[in-house]
């Protein structure tokens, strides 16, 4: 003789499952709530040359130059690390960090809705706009550049990888026009090529 109430039987099984799991993420929410960390961590500096070595020096960048052949693709791909915690789209959320739109020419530490540190705030006080220069020496090593910055990543130390990304945010909503080759400092970099 069929069983006529199988399929009941199948049924509240299911629903008796989904009641067990649903009543245990939230027994586990109550019995094991999240606290956010009172105070960001702590910058760690990793020295990356070898012992006894001198550190490169890095020449200043023509963005004249530099700019109109950055390969902007490549800039996406490094900036996807960025998008752990900031967000690139138009209108985009703050997350972690601010949203990064049209962040070249925008003055640092203003953008709406975002906490921004104590340190930023004071570099934004004496820097009108993020322009390319100073958001290269931000993205190089953030905490060394701003004291007391939120932002806890290591930063970009290859040269061409901060070029890329920087031509990438410009991509994104920048007001700020890429300056006129400079043939000043073009010819310390192709003497440094050459070598």
């Amino acid at each position: 003789m069929r069983d006529e109430l199988g399929f009941n039987k199948i049924a509240g099984a299911v629903l008796a499952t989904l009641l067990v799991i649903v009543g245990l993420s939230q027994l586990t929410g109550i019995l094991f709530p999240y606290h956010p960390p009172a105070k960001q961590g702590y910058f760690v500096a990793v020295q990356e040359t070898a012992a006894g070595a001198a550190a490169p020096v890095d020449l200043p960048i023509d963005w004249g130059t530099e700019l109109p052949k950055a390969d902007v693709g490549a800039g996406k791909v490094v900036a996807t690390k960025c998008q752990a915690c900031h967000n690139l789209d138009q209108g985009g959320p703050n997350m972690t960090g601010p949203n990064l739109w049209g962040v070249l020419g925008r003055q640092p530490g203003t953008h709406p809705g975002f906490a921004y540190s104590d340190g930023m705030k004071a570099f934004g006080a004496k820097q009108p706009i993020w322009d390319y220069v100073h958001i290269n020496a931000f993205i190089t090593a953030p905490g060394k550049y701003i004291d007391g910055t939120k932002m806890t990543f290591i930063g970009l130390k290859q040269r061409q990888d901060r070029i890329n990304v920087i031509a990438y945010l410009h991509t994104l909503g920048s007001p700020l026009p890429i300056p006129a080759p400079s043939p000043a400092a073009a010819a310390p970099a192709a003497a440094a090529s050459t070598k």
